[in-house]
């Protein structure tokens, strides 16, 4: 593994609760990886950690098989060979593209600097504004100066701090996209922070998802969508409601029991002897939920969201149980409205009743 992290622990002076609680993760040379949570969650501060800003008081940091940071050893930020871009880009704003990035290649000759600082500029596409200050540069524009600056000094590894945070909503999910390329094309290992899911999706090849200083989840994104390890990561991620269930022996096999009748694809579930009297939670997406005029179950509409190709609606049964459903946007039913419902699931996924599950 190219980034290793080990139980990692940091804990800031005067706090009870560690801010990182026991925090595994790891990333391959070339992979990028995303951070994701609510606010306070830790996932910055497992950022400054690993950049050497934060000290750690329990487990290490691996960085090309070398370790970077323990309780007995703390290599110094300037020496980690890591760029970083921040929320703030952080441009000198008397210097013009080229010199922004240029600064931190001040012990390169004269020809190899230039040639490095063309290179990147052609990498993010801003060729044409190198001699263009950052005041008379769009939001995208500055942010892809500041991730050629950090770029420029080919670092080991990347870290990004909520880098597209100050953008308006389609640019960052476009800016995501062009960052992915940019940084995929120049073959860096990047670790970014952010709060925005589709963000997380579009630059991600694992995600992490935190919650109270411990990582949940660290997969695809596939992965955490489908087949969520904690209750934490089902809710979290994705639009999803859990219903009641029963696991039940149906002659040879095993089946789920709900409300909207039996699911018979258990095979990534856990086993019913973990649930007592085989009662559990099933979570349910809205993907998995189908209209069907046809369905013998029914369900009234109580709120609708426009999407362009499809709604998402909020539907409740007449046992008060609540869903949620992709619909095509051409079906455009009422508020108040009954529709036929059935679950088209490829996996099912069950928790228990109570949130008893923990963490990895």
């Amino acid at each position: 593994m190219f980034l290793n992290v080990e139980q990692l622990q940091v804990h800031y002076p005067g706090r009870v609760e560690a801010a990182v609680k026991q925090v595994s993760l790891n990333l391959q040379a070339g992979e990028m990886g995303v951070l994701i949570g609510p606010s306070g969650c830790g996932k910055t501060t497992l950022l400054r950690a690993i950049a050497g800003l934060e000290p750690v008081s329990g487990g290490e940091i691996q960085l090309a098989q070398q370790v970077i940071s323990s309780l007995h050893t703390q290599v110094p930020p300037e020496a980690r060979r890591m760029g970083m871009v921040f929320q703030d880009y952080a441009l000198f704003p008397h210097l013009n593209v080229q010199d922004n990035i240029g600064f931190g290649l001040r012990h390169l000759p004269k020809a190899e600097k230039k040639a490095r600082v063309e290179e990147v500029l052609d990498w993010v596409a801003l060729s044409a504004n190198a001699r263009n200050f950052p005041h008379e540069l769009s939001g995208g524009q500055q942010q892809r100066v500041a991730l050629a600056r950090a770029l420029a000094p080919r670092p080991q590894l990347l870290l990004l701090d909520e880098p597209f945070s100050n953008l308006d909503i389609e640019l960052r999910e476009r800016l995501a996209q062009d960052v992915r390329a940019i940084l995929k094309a120049a073959q860096t290992t990047a670790l970014f922070v952010t709060h925005d899911q589709m963000e997380a999706f579009a630059v991600g090849d694992v995600i992490g998802v935190m919650s109270e200083g411990r990582l949940h989840q660290w997969a695809d994104a596939y992965t955490l969508y489908h087949r969520p390890e904690t209750r934490f990561v089902a809710e979290f991620i994705g639009h999803g409601v859990f219903t009641s269930a029963t696991l039940s022996r149906d002659e040879s096999s095993w089946v789920v029991k709900t409300a909207l009748g039996e699911l018979t694809d258990i095979s990534e579930c856990t086993l019913p002897s973990a649930y007592p009297n085989g009662h559990c939670d099933v979570l349910l997406r809205a993907d998995d939920i189908v209209h069907d005029d046809e369905a013998q179950v029914k369900a009234q509409i109580v709120r609708k969201l426009f999407r362009g190709s499809e709604f998402l609606y909020s539907l409740r049964l007449a046992s008060g149980e609540l869903l949620m459903a992709h619909v095509p946007s051409h079906h455009d039913h009422h508020i108040g409205e009954w529709i036929g419902i059935k679950i088209q699931m490829d996996h099912v996924v069950t928790f228990p009743v109570a949130s008893q599950d923990s963490p990895n």
